[in-house]
Parts: structure tokens; sequence; C-alpha cells
């Protein structure tokens, strides 16, 4: 089995996670990287939001973000259990292929937590969507997100 295991964001980290946001294949669903940047940066202080680089060995191939599903208005998550945790991620070109692995491993973890994972993709994604299946989430319930975009309601159980 793959060694994926999983550290916390460090300040010296967003310089990489910039350039992360900036390849096409993560800007064409993490719009405008610098306002992107701007949100991770100011989410690290923020004791409600978990933040992670997953690695391959030692290599970083992508980032998660991990947060009660009910912290921030989130309607699209109306009918979740009070305890759901709710995970927004993208990959590292490093990581390319890895996606589904590693968020296997993560959910893995998280679920000593909690009983369910949800996850949001678009539901145009459709490259993320292989990649949460592989991880072992399903829905395919497609609902409006706070600020009016549809987005595919995916959730993992323990």
């Amino acid at each position: 089995m793959p060694d994926y295991h999983f550290r916390p964001v460090r300040r010296n980290d967003l310089p990489m996670l910039a350039e992360w946001l900036r390849d096409p294949l993560v800007a064409e669903w993490w719009p405008d990287p610098d306002y992107q940047l701007a949100l991770l940066t100011e989410d690290l202080d923020n004791p409600a939001m978990q933040q992670l680089i997953a690695l391959h060995g030692e290599t970083p191939i992508g980032y998660a973000q991990c947060y009660p599903a009910h912290h921030w208005p989130a309607p699209h998550f109306h009918g979740l259990p009070p305890d759901t945790i709710a995970i927004d991620v993208f990959g590292a070109p490093e990581g390319r292929g890895h996606g589904g692995a590693w968020l296997r491993a993560l959910g893995d973890l998280l679920l000593r937590e909690t009983s369910l994972l949800v996850i949001d993709p678009s539901p145009e994604n459709l490259r993320a969507i292989r990649a949460y299946e592989k991880a072992g989430f399903a829905g395919d319930t497609v609902r409006l997100d706070s600020e009016g975009q549809s987005v595919r309601i995916m959730t993992r159980l323990r």
C-alpha cells in the first residue's frame, strides 16, 4: 500500500500552494489563484479549519482543508448530521493519479472523529468526482451552495 500521510500546512508552504493554484487543472475549479491563496492564508489562523498537505513518501502531492460542515452558512449541507466534516481538496502536479488514494487515506483518519464526511464538487468536475468515488464517497444529489453554484453532494460513512 502506498505511503500517504499528512501534515499541517505551514506558512512556508504558501509559495508552493500558490504554484499549485496556478496550475490550469486546479485553477479551472479554484479560480483566481491570488484570491484563493488569500483565503487559504486567512484560514491558517482559523481554529475551525484544519489545513493539511498530503504527502506520498516525502513528496507533497495535495492540499486538503477540513472543517465542520455547519460552521459557515452552507445551505447545500442542510440535513446532514451536526458532526459532519466537510472537505475541500486540490492536487499538485506531482500528485496526479494519486487523488483517490490519498483522499481515501485522509477519510480513514477523519472518520475516527466523526461518522460522516461530505465533499461538494461541481457536477461538471468529472475528474474530481472519479477520484472521490475511488476514495469511497458516493452521492449524486445536486444542490445550490451559498454562492448559488450547483454542487454535487457526495458523502462517505464510517
